[in-house]
């Protein structure tokens, strides 16, 4: 009776303070349940089974008080010494038959680095193309041929280094995986431009010199500046056969290489290891795996960079949940997702445009669940996003050199809360510095974000380091300022940025909403502007105030939502001072003219404005100055130069002072495309389409 009371005692208590005491046994079987795929089911399983040894205990107990005054000599022993080790035989039996059979439909988590031919059912599906009603599927046992055939052409080339580029999920799967069985080190880049590729090979890092190409995408054997290229559905049909064992991968020795902009907008090498995006994913799926097993993911994502890649990707291939093998890349594709439950993964820039041409109640979507990262979702955004999926997205914070380090649901709070996993503190300058599994410096990572830290541990963002610049000596906040021109309810999104050239300014690109539409329509842009240096006094002294201001019809981003800073300046290349004084200094001859195009020859002298601080000692004509130039001459010839848009720009090769140029100016109603090269066309320098305004 003793017994039977300590050890209710002992097992009923954790079922208030948990892990329950059957939970705490079987992690010392196996310890590799804390933070597993199944832990929740397991911990809910070993939570029922004390529950029983609790009712079982008060059972066997009272029984044995009963035998004590039972007064028999034959109950007590019968009872006590035989009836009762029967029964907890048996409640033992039992409990592990069951337990057998739990264990087959606990879900178990597959990384990459350790499966094996037989870790999943042959039809497991892994990927499905379009809806998932809509058929196309790729099972386990397509992934174990379709990386049989990759891995025999890339045995049979000699380089360690390969540069993967993959619009198709699936494909870039089956490469990404064949690589890395392999033991080759993968160089991952969303692009694949000449311009491109010849910046980060020109780095003198991992993509220094030739290195193959593989991917989904036919190119000459000479493009892109690579060496050469394997065309994946081409290999997928050379070779036939089935699938034998995989290789091993060893996480610990891999090497991937991912390229992000940082804060200079310079493609910065960070290398990797699957270790830490294995590490990465088991964290995810220990806390939201249940939401992924119950949905099919899809993602508007690149998988070249980490979040699509770890949340597109890994995670889903990792959980044995089926992942969309195209992208989403329309806001109307959201219409198609019926006949089973979603989880989205998206930038906020994309949720975005989402949210603004869907009304609420429009989709028919069955218990969404929505990741986004990428940049930081405004509050009016997310519920907006709520009003028409049915759900707040839960945003993950966090970069390419240091994977996730914190999350939050905006409904509940701008405050960020710090992985599990993740230790934070601030530095001197105020910005956040994270140590955690998946950054492999011991020391951590210093980011460039500001910071508050809260009491409870969770913490607010307050902008990057490079966002608080100086003008005439002041500290200035660019979000505070751009927060205020979103206050006033007329604008739909703002980026204000720094600018240079005999003084320090600010200058503010703005997109209207349809309030700011209505409102200043029909208005001159100095009375535009007028407006907006009165409202802004009201919080800011004269000095803050943008002194140039540009109206778009959306601001130059990237796929990820981050804005191109090197775009936006270059609508901003001076209208007044430096700029229109050095394009009207330039003598240009016309060789060709018609109503709506013209092709001019000219050249940039090194005495011109525009090379000022661009750069001593080698000075390279900027980018803002030759869109400059475009409009100078767009103006001069077409009687219009006023930018509604940047609808795409290319810089691919730098301007000397002097080089002959040749530039092309084709003007179709309001959208004028342009080229700048050398007078035989085969050096092209700067290239793109610009909308302008309807009225000069």
């Amino acid at each position: 009776m003793l017994i039977n009371a300590l050890l209710l005692g002992a097992f009923g208590v954790t079922l208030f303070l948990p892990p329950t005491m059957v939970y705490r046994f079987a992690v010392i079987g196996d310890k590799s349940i804390p933070g597993s795929l199944g832990e929740k089911r397991i911990a809910a399983y070993c939570r029922n089974v004390t529950i029983v040894w609790c009712v079982f205990f008060v059972f066997n107990g009272t029984a044995a008080v009963w035998t004590i005054f039972s007064r028999s000599d034959t109950f007590w022993p019968v009872y006590n010494g035989g009836i009762s080790y029967i029964l907890m035989g048996i409640l033992f039996a039992g409990e592990y038959g069951i337990r057998k059979m739990t264990d087959k439909k606990t879900p178990k988590a597959v990384p990459l680095s350790q499966c094996r031919a037989d870790s999943r059912p042959g039809e497991s599906v892994l990927c499905y193309d379009g809806p998932w009603n809509g058929g196309g599927r790729k099972t386990w046992n397509d992934f174990l041929e379709g990386t049989a055939k990759l891995r025999k052409s890339i045995e049979q080339t000699e380089a360690e280094t390969w540069l993967l580029y993959c619009e198709d999920c699936w494909l870039f799967l089956l490469a990404f995986a064949s690589l890395l069985q392999c033991k080759k080190e993968i160089i991952l880049t969303a692009n694949v431009s000449p311009a491109y590729i010849a910046e980060i090979r020109g780095g003198g890092g991992p993509a220094a010199g030739s290195v193959p190409f593989i991917t989904d995408r036919e190119f000459p054997q000479t493009a892109a500046g690579v060496g050469k290229s394997f065309y994946i559905p081409a290999l997928l049909e050379k070779y036939q056969g089935a699938a034998g064992e995989i290789p091993a991968i060893d996480a610990g020795k891999t090497s991937i290489v991912m390229y992000t902009s940082g804060s200079t907008g310079t493609p910065k090498a960070v290398r990797q290891r699957l270790t830490e995006f294995e590490n990465d994913n088991r964290f995810i799926l220990s806390k939201w795996g249940n939401e992924f097993l119950a949905r099919k993911v899809c993602s508007t994502v690149s998988q070249h960079h980490i979040y699509g890649l770890l949340f597109s990707i890994l995670l889903p291939f990792t959980a044995g949940v089926p992942f969309r093998r195209k992208r989403i890349e329309f806001p109307e594709e959201f219409e198609n997702l019926t006949g089973t439950k979603y989880m989205i993964i998206t930038v906020p820039a994309f949720l975005k445009r989402a949210v603004e041409i869907k009304a609420p109640g429009s989709l028919d979507l069955d218990a969404p669940w929505i990741f986004t990262s990428g940049g930081v979702l405004n509050r009016e955004t997310a519920e907006k996003t709520n009003e028409v999926f049915g759900f707040w997205p839960v945003e993950v914070y966090g970069s390419t050199e240091t994977s996730g380090i914190a999350f939050r649901q905006s409904v509940n709070g701008p405050e960020w809360t710090p992985f599990a996993n993740a230790l934070i503190h601030k530095n001197e300058d105020g910005c956040l510095v994270v140590k955690s599994p998946y950054i492999q410096d011991p020391s951590g990572f210093e980011t460039a974000d500001l910071v508050d830290l809260l009491e409870d541990g969770r913490f607010l963002l307050k902008g990057r380091v490079d966002s608080v610049v100086k003008i005439e000596g002041k500290r200035i906040s660019l979000p505070e300022i751009e927060k205020r021109i979103l206050q006033s309810g007329l604008v739909r999104d703002v980026c204000v940025i720094p600018m240079e050239d005999k003084r320090q300014y600010l200058a503010a690109a703005v997109v209207f909403n349809g309030a700011g539409t209505e409102k200043f329509g029909t208005k001159e842009k100095q009375a535009v502007n007028r407006f907006w240096k009165e409202y802004l006094l009201e919080f800011f002294e004269i000095l803050v105030i943008p002194k140039k201001w540009r109206y778009l019809k959306a601001i130059p981003s990237d796929p990820q939502g981050k804005k191109k800073h090197d775009e936006i300046k270059a609508l901003f290349a001076a209208a007044d001072g430096a700029g229109a004084g050095a394009a009207g200094a330039i003598e240009e001859n016309v060789m060709k003219k018609t109503e709506n195009s013209v092709v001019l020859e000219f050249s940039v002298p090194q005495s011109s404005g525009y090379f000022d601080g661009h750069f001593p000692g080698f000075p390279v004509l900027p980018a803002a100055a030759q869109v400059d130039l475009v409009l100078y001459f767009a103006g001069r010839h077409f009687g219009n130069r006023e930018v509604s848009e940047i609808k795409r720009i290319k810089f691919t090769k730098p301007v000397l002072p002097g080089t002959p140029l040749v530039m092309r100016l084709e003007k179709n109603g309001t959208t004028l495309l342009f080229r700048i090269s050398s007078p035989d066309g085969v050096e092209a320098y700067c290239s793109g389409t610009i909308a302008l305004l309807e009225t000069a």
